[in-house]
């Protein structure tokens, strides 16, 4: 599915265009991807895993696209995407269809100006417009500002997977996961 487009301002005035990525913008996801795995180790691919799959990646966007209740949640400035968030159901089976999965990214020099937790708000209604329950994420244990911004948007933290990502200098980050029960249940 699409969501309904949307702006935000910037604290500079700069405005970004929040809408659903289709496959007509696979290019811009694929650079927007391969230049944020570039800028940071948060990133689940390196560059030297090689450039993602165009195909591939049109396919995925024409899935979200056609689906019912997942979607995606894209920032544009000038036409240039400079974030991307991803909401899908865990499983298409019936126990499963009341979790979804989080992942998201933005372009380094965006973070820190509200963008995140925008994009986060918007994702979080159009999840439980889309009936889904709860919400869940896996993020890097060293990515403080990250996780900073998920628990202020409701997440709470419940397990760690240690040792879940080795590093290109030979150390390792654990991933710590968590869920935001969209209902406001507690833990």
């Amino acid at each position: 599915m699409r969501i309904e487009e949307t702006k935000y301002i910037l604290p500079d005035g700069r405005e970004i265009l929040i809408k659903s990525a289709g496959p007509e913008d696979a290019m811009k996801v694929k650079l927007h991807r391969e230049a944020t795995a570039a800028e940071t180790h948060f990133m689940v691919r390196e560059p030297e895993d090689g450039p993602f799959n165009l195909e591939r990646i049109k396919e995925g966007l024409s899935s979200f696209a056609e689906s019912e209740r997942d979607f995606m949640v894209s920032a544009y400035l000038d036409g240039e995407m400079v974030g991307d968030l991803g909401v899908s159901v865990v499983k298409p089976h019936i126990k499963y269809l009341h979790r979804a999965y989080l992942g998201m990214s933005i372009r380094e020099e965006f973070t820190g100006m509200g963008l995140g937790s925008f994009m986060m708000q918007t994702a979080l209604q159009q999840a439980k417009e889309n009936r889904f329950e709860q919400v869940e994420l896996g993020v890097y244990s060293d990515n403080d500002r990250a996780r900073h911004m998920y628990t202020k948007m409701g997440f709470k933290e419940y397990g760690m997977n240690p040792k879940a990502f080795k590093l290109k200098d030979g150390t390792y980050a654990d991933e710590i996961i968590m869920v935001n029960f969209l209902d406001g249940e507690e833990l």
